[in-house]
């Protein structure tokens, strides 16, 4: 059995729609995203410099239209699951259904343009946490007050929270990389994102999902439209279980597609769950084989 999974900030390339803008169709999609939520997508992803594309505004939009356009290439593949990270979570309700593509574009637009105020009140940071005996590593983080915003399994979980705890944070065993993000997200710093987000997404239209979806809250496979949308909403102030997602995922899948900006998260999944065979869906290039990969698993039993 198969799953589309999708990626979340910091997966983004210069660059990275170019591949796809081969196809009119795409260009032309993209050109109606970027009217209807008042974003240059196309310019953003062709030929913005890695800066621009960092921002929240743009990076959460930019991410979400990616893995849209790669999902579309795909065609109507039998998916059994689909799950995403962080922002990934709103690609994710769009493939199964949930939401519309233009709804789901809307809502990444207030998402990002939200969260980046919310960063810009309060100096905070965000740094991953590599290696090093699990309980430690979260000790160590709870001790300086900060809060582990993502736990990513395979031996990666990032700390988020006041930037000087942050420079203190140096758990036993594990190395430590300061990210270049300008907020703690995930965390109570995002709380003033919140009820815009939940005003946005009580305006729009849900529907039950055409196969589960994965949340990024503990794991819980649902199917409920409301349930899902108001989950991805209360996230983006509470910590990412990338873990537990994962954990799901080997209960029901052999094989994983991550659609682009792929590449983040079939790496954990292939420390994390080995067993389940992966495959980044990196560019239109990819598409063929990606299709060929598919058709090997969609009707696989676990």
């Amino acid at each position: 059995m198969l799953a589309l999974i999708a990626p979340g900030q910091g997966a983004q390339t210069p660059g990275m729609l170019e591949p796809w803008l081969s196809d009119p169709s795409a260009k032309e999609l993209l050109a109606q995203w970027s009217a209807q939520i008042d974003l240059d997508l196309l310019r953003l992803g062709t030929t913005a410099d890695a800066d621009e594309i960092k921002d929240t505004a743009n990076a959460q939009p930019l991410i979400v239209a990616a893995g849209l356009l790669g999902a579309r290439a795909l065609g109507s593949a039998k998916i059994a699951i689909v799950a995403g990270h962080s922002v990934g979570e709103i690609t994710a309700a769009a493939i199964a259904g949930v939401i519309d593509e233009v709804d789901a574009m809307k809502l990444v637009r207030t998402r990002g343009s939200e969260m980046a105020k919310a960063a810009a009140l309060a100096p905070a940071g965000m740094s991953a946490v590599l290696g090093g005996d699990r309980e430690v590593v979260l000790r160590a983080i709870a001790d300086l007050g900060l809060v582990a915003a993502n736990d990513n399994g395979a031996g990666q979980i990032v700390a988020a929270g006041d930037l000087d705890a942050l420079a203190k944070l140096a758990p036993e065993g594990a190395r430590v990389r300061a990210l270049a993000v300008a907020g703690a997200f995930h965390t109570s710093y995002m709380q003033p994102a919140v009820e815009p987000l939940r005003e946005i997404a009580a305006k729009i239209s849900v529907r039950s999902s055409n196969c589960p979806v994965i949340s990024n809250k503990d794991g819980a496979v649902l199917q409920d439209g409301r349930e899902i949308l108001d989950r991805i909403v209360a996230q983006i102030s509470n910590p990412v279980r990338w873990d537990l997602c994962m954990t799901t995922l080997s209960r029901h899948i052999s094989g994983a597609v991550e659609v682009p900006p792929a590449g983040t998260l079939v790496g954990l999944l292939k420390r994390a769950v080995p067993i389940i065979e992966t495959f980044a869906l990196k560019s239109a290039e990819d598409v063929t084989l990606a299709k060929e990969f598919i058709v090997r698993h969609q009707d696989e039993v676990m």
